[in-house]
């Protein structure tokens, strides 16, 4: 059925162009025409041979003229009749065979053959009166034998474009040349001269002819396609519409226009005829906006029609352009939807849309690629691809739980769609990836604003089911030249732009370099080497040591990790990590890290513990604690010297597989770390729930503390402030300055890490630096005594004098007061308390009318009470420790350390 409606299309395509013979270009227009197309051809080339005519017996009538005058001067008065009886019957011949033609339509071939035959009765009728006239005395006039040749010659003119006629008219003129030259040498130069004028005639036949049947049947086709056009309107299975460069309608189907209640009006744009509202939150309306605006070519979009009743209609557009790259309108098809074909319609978008977010799924992200990428070349512009991915939306999958993920996801489908607009169109292509198009824009600063607005609105906070979620987007960018770039290698350029972004530190955007390929494949052989490095013992373990702030003693090690690969030398932690969790290693490598750890720490000294940071890979793993008890067996290290550091992420919200892990961890024995906190949102709500023993203050709150007009030492000492209440350590990270150390020492910190100390150090070092140790003397669950904060007056005496002073935290071991007076450290000092009596106490530091007191005895805080009723002045506001329930009696000795530190916690 196909090949029958297609049939006469493909004929007469390569009727057009098939070359013609000599015989065709001879005889065309004296055969009758086979078809329709050639009898109009026929015709045409006639009409032209008709309004010859006329000039060609203008022509003979001059040149007859010339000639008898001619004669007549040279004295010839007895050839004048005979001759001009001969021009008299050609001209005759002319202008009855003009007449002719004038009196009514004749058949084309019949035209042809009577000026045929007229030409060649007028070749004849030139020859005999040259023949007359060479007979005479007139044979030598020049003006004779010209007068013959260029009359003969005239009809050569007239009938170039008819080459058998023109070869007729040549071959006269021809003969007319040899007859009356008297060099002849002019005879070989007449005859080329001749045949060059029968090839140019031949090859302007050919063109001609070559040319008006490719546009018979181009218009033939053209006609062809207006019937199927107007069959298809007739049948109601769909319409068509044409708008220009503005938007304007400029062609709509008559039954469509009839429907709409009106015809189109000049100006009118399409868009007028849909309704401001559909379902789906008006997606299809922004989707149609978008790619008409963008000059984007689209497919089945529905859409609801501006009418009283509810008729939903299905579009398709292409945008047209001219060889110029200029855009010259948008041209498509439409059709009606039933509801049956309604349904059908939905059902396709399933398949071509993310059923969550309602933006094009990978599939249609791909087609829609392809056709962008067809548009830029059409439009000569280059087309901008946007590869988008969500920073920390998988910690709010595993602390929020799915349900908040999905509608997170939703409301960044939302601000996505609105910071592209028109400019392009987004899509999910799974998970948190998503990707923009942008056709038509290639400039460097255009995107690079569009991408930046974009990370900006997705950064923004999210409420959702009242929590605050805040999250990021890294954008990779890549820019397709027309005509020269595949979707696939797009696609990557993309991607390998993503991951620099990524690399780059997240929440921002990079464009793609070529030497980003080199990088990939470097990134992959590493990634390889990595898997290797497992099996071929090349990862090590390096220690940097933790030291109480006061007596400067080793209480523990942090576990780093190194990879000593063999051409690359160390490599840290910051290459390692990133790559560990993108290849899915990072469970095996933490794994390894514990049970070297607790290997190293169980020939250490009993009072140095290890620290070992667990990634939320590891957190997430139900089997994590039966690792960590078979890394403390192994080792036969005891659970209190193994501290486990988590970092705020895992505490963001109430998660359920990360709970259950961290209560198992906590009743192993192992102590809990929350580290580098400050830098993320962990409330205070989850520093109560959780069971944490330590708070690491992140390294950025203690560089800068000292300096003037900062706030990181109010935030440091809230943060010690409320561990302390808490029942938890505290250690300051970062100190690398003896400036640093002073200021984590005033500020009540228990334990201190750094480079002040000493950088991350090999196994065998850290052995001998711990053996080398000496206890602090802490408690079993603290690094020192717990401090309360509190404002008291006392006397200080040194030196036989005494000065007012007050107290502004205490412990059994020490305070810390203000006065004017500053003191070396190690002045024997003695302070008044009033009724707590006389404490006697050695300076350990004085500075900035601050100094730290160190007790020669512990001090017994409950000497601390509340004044007398009647005593003078309130010099003290109780301290909520000395409401508290007198202590249990000691435990037995078989209690266990983790045991105490909870009794006292209470």
């Amino acid at each position: 059925m196909r090949k029958g409606r297609f049939a006469g299309l493909s004929d007469r395509s390569r009727e057009a162009s098939a070359p013609l013979g000599l015989a065709d270009l001879l005889l065309f227009d004296f055969r009758t025409p086979v078809d329709e197309d050639a009898e109009r051809l026929a015709v045409e080339r006639v009409r032209l041979l008709t309004l010859s005519l006329p000039l060609l017996a203008a022509a003979d009538i001059l040149w007859s003229s010339i000639l008898l005058f001619a004669l007549h001067a040279s004295g010839a008065a007895g050839q004048l009749i005979p001759v001009g009886s001969c021009l008299i019957t050609i001209v005759l011949l002319d202008l009855s065979l003009w007449f002719a033609l004038r009196k009514g339509p004749k058949r084309p071939q019949a035209v042809a053959r009577w000026t045929a035959v007229q030409a060649a009765a007028r070749a004849a009728i030139w020859i005999g009166a040259a023949l007359l006239c060479l007979s005479g005395p007139s044979a030598a006039t020049v003006l004779v034998r010209a007068a013959l040749v260029a009359g003969a010659g005239a009809g050569v003119a007239l009938f170039f474009a008819m080459p058998l006629l023109m070869l007729f008219n040549s071959a006269a003129t021809l003969t007319l040349v040899a007859l009356v030259a008297e060099q002849r040498p002019l005879v070989p130069v007449a005859l080329a001269i001749g045949l060059f004028l029968a090839w140019l005639s031949l090859a302007r036949c050919r063109h001609q002819l070559s040319v008006a049947r490719e546009h018979l049947s181009l218009k033939w086709e053209a006609e062809k396609a207006r019937r199927f056009v107007a069959d298809f309107e007739a049948s109601g299975r769909g319409w068509f519409w044409e708008t220009n460069a503005d938007g304007a309608l400029t062609y709509l189907s008559a039954g469509l226009a009839g429907h709409c209640g009106s015809e189109p009006l000049p100006g009118t744009r399409f868009t007028e005829y849909l309704l401001a509202e559909e379902a789906g939150g008006g997606e299809a309306r922004r989707s149609l906006d978008f790619h008409l605006s963008a000059r984007f070519p689209f497919t089945d979009l529905v859409v609801r029609a501006a009418t009283q009743e509810e008729t939903w209609w299905s579009l398709s557009g292409k945008p047209n352009f001219d060889s110029y790259g200029r855009f010259l309108g948008f041209r498509g098809i439409g059709s009606n939807l039933s509801e049956e074909r309604r349904s059908e319609a939905e059902t396709s978008k399933l398949a071509r849309y993310d059923s969550l977010t309602g933006l094009p799924n990978r599939a249609m992200m791909r087609s829609m690629l392809d056709e962008a990428l067809a548009n830029a070349d059409a439009r000569r512009r280059g087309c901008a691809l946007m590869m988008i991915d969500l920073d920390k939306f998988k910690q709010v999958n595993d602390t929020l739980g799915h349900p908040v993920g999905d509608k997170l996801l939703k409301e960044v489908a939302q601000r996505l769609a609105d910071v592209l607009g028109e400019d392009g169109q987004a899509g999910r292509l799974g998970g948190d990836e998503f990707e923009a198009i942008l056709p038509g824009i290639e400039e460097e600063g255009r995107l690079s604003a569009i991408a930046g607005r974009l990370i900006e609105e997705v950064s923004r906070p999210y409420c959702l089911e009242g929590q605050d979620v805040r999250i990021g987007a890294s954008v990779g960018i890549a820019v397709a030249r027309p005509g020269k770039t595949y979707a696939a290698a797009l696609i990557k350029d993309a991607d390998l732009a993503l991951y620099a972004a990524k690399a780059g530190g997240r929440g921002t955007y990079r464009f793609f370099a070529s030497e980003m390929h080199s990088q990939a494949a470097e990134r992959q052989i590493l990634e390889t080497e990595l898997r290797q490095a497992l099996v071929q013992d090349q990862l090590r373990l390096f220690y940097q040591p933790i030291v109480d702030a006061i007596s400067e003693e080793v209480v523990a090690f942090e576990a780093l990790l190194r990879w000593q690969h063999p051409t690359r030398g160390l490599l840290l932690p910051a290459l390692i990590i990133p790559l560990a969790d993108e290849t899915g290693l990072m469970p095996r490598i933490g794994d390894w890290v514990i049970r070297t750890a607790c290997a190293d720490a169980s020939k250490w000294p009993r009072h140095v513990r290890v620290a070992v940071n667990l990634s939320p890979s590891q957190l997430a793993d139900p089997s994590l604690p039966a690792t960590v008890t078979g890394a403390l067996a192994a080792s036969t290290l005891d659970p209190e010297r193994l501290e486990l550091e988590i970092s705020e992420g895992v505490l963001l919200g109430e998660s359920a597989s990360v709970e259950p892990v961290l209560a198992r961890l906590h009743g192993l024995g192992v102590r809990l770390a929350l580290d580098n906190f400050g830098t993320g949102r962990a409330g205070l709500g989850h520093l109560r729930d959780a069971p944490l023993d330590k708070i690491k203050i992140d390294r950025s709150f203690v560089r800068g503390a000292g300096e003037p007009g900062s706030r990181n030492a109010a935030i440091v000492r809230s943060i010690v402030v409320l561990a302390e209440s808490l029942g938890m350590d505290t250690t300051a990270e970062g100190a690398e300055t003896i400036e640093e150390l002073q200021l984590i020492r005033r500020l009540g910190c228990s334990q201190v890490q750094g480079f002040i100390f000493g950088k991350p150090l090999p196994a065998a070092e850290t052995l001998a630096l711990a053996r080398r140790s000496k206890p602090s003397g802490e408690s079993a669950g603290f690094s020192r005594p717990p401090r309360y904060r509190l404002i008291r007056t006392g006397t200080l005496s040194a030196d036989g004098r005494g000065l007012p002073v007050r107290l502004r935290n205490i412990s059994e071991g020490g305070a810390m007061i203000e006065g004017e007076r500053a003191f070396e450290a190690g002045t024997p000092v003695e302070l008044d308390l009033d009724e707590a009596g006389r404490l006697y106490a050695e300076v350990r530091w004085s500075r900035q009318g601050q100094t730290g007191l160190r007790f020669g005895e512990a001090f017994d805080l409950k000497k601390l009470s509340r004044p007398r009723a009647g005593a003078a002045g309130l010099k003290m506001l109780t301290p909520q420790y000395l409401e508290r329930a007198p202590e249990p009696e000691a435990a037995p000795a078989s209690s266990s350390p983790l045991a105490t530190k909870k009794r006292r916690a209470r």
